[in-house]
């Protein structure tokens, strides 16, 4: 019998790309539009980021329902505010008035030009947000920029913190209901906060003596098990992405 290699079903290209790619990708694009003031630029760059993610991420209910939802959403709740905040004194047409309170169309235009930046920043952000890991990011600054693995290890370290705990405190709460043990939710909170920090600090111990047991800090580099090394096609994102963000502010 001729055995048949099935190949496995292709990544997004976004996973496959160095976490500082990303970042260096979209950078220049966030930084000019905190300076953008139309509506049409941001608008543009929230497009070619949301196809960005759509055409290179793996796509899920996470994604989707931040650019379907809450991307939308962000935009309307952060227009109405500062359309509402601005002051009307400035001119434009009447649009709606209360009394003594007056929105303009120039202060609407002001708040959705607002959201709009604010939206396209955030879906900028993303592209390398939703796509990089910790460790992976945190391997890139050591390998790429040369950031002191020290640095670099301990606060990765210091982040995994943040899930234990939450394992943690399910399994503390868990074992208060075993327990039949009630009350109101601050005495409830309060009674987790002892064996919760109890569990921090033995994980604490268990994480310093480990590190100490792999002589870390005694030299000034280590050895790495996983290279996320910066290839070519890093290279011909990052300058493809820097060149349409170039022509959007040219064209538009």
């Amino acid at each position: 019998m001729t055995a048949v290699a099935l190949s496995p079903t292709r990544a997004p290209f976004l996973l496959g790309l160095n976490p500082l790619a990303k970042i260096a990708a979209a950078l220049p694009a966030i930084v000019a539009l905190v300076f953008a003031r139309d509506l049409a630029t941001p608008t543009a760059f929230l497009g070619l980021a949301s196809l960005v993610l759509l055409i290179g991420a793996r796509w899920s209910a996470r994604l989707l329902v931040l650019l379907g939802v809450v991307v939308p959403l962000a935009v309307v709740v952060v227009a109405a505010g500062f359309a509402l905040w601005v002051d009307a004194s400035g001119g434009g047409a009447e649009v709606v008035r209360a009394g003594s309170w007056t929105l303009t169309d120039d202060a609407l235009t002001t708040g959705l030009a607002t959201g709009l930046r604010l939206a396209a920043i955030m879906v900028l952000a993303f592209i390398g947000g939703l796509t990089t890991t910790g460790p992976d990011l945190v391997r890139a600054l050591v390998q790429q920029l040369r950031v002191p693995y020290r640095i670099g290890y301990a606060a990765l370290a210091a982040i995994r913190f943040v899930p234990r705990f939450g394992r943690e405190l399910d399994i503390i709460r868990q074992a208060h209901r075993v327990r039949g043990v009630g009350g109101f939710a601050p005495m409830r909170w309060m009674r987790t906060v002892v064996p919760l920090l109890a569990g921090g600090i033995r994980h604490a111990e268990r994480v310093a003596l480990a590190m100490d047991a792999r002589a870390f800090g005694a030299h000034p580099d280590r050895t790495e098990r996983h290279l996320v090394p910066w290839r070519r096609r890093d290279s011909v994102f990052v300058l493809a992405f820097w060149a349409a963000s170039a022509a959007v502010f040219v064209v538009v």
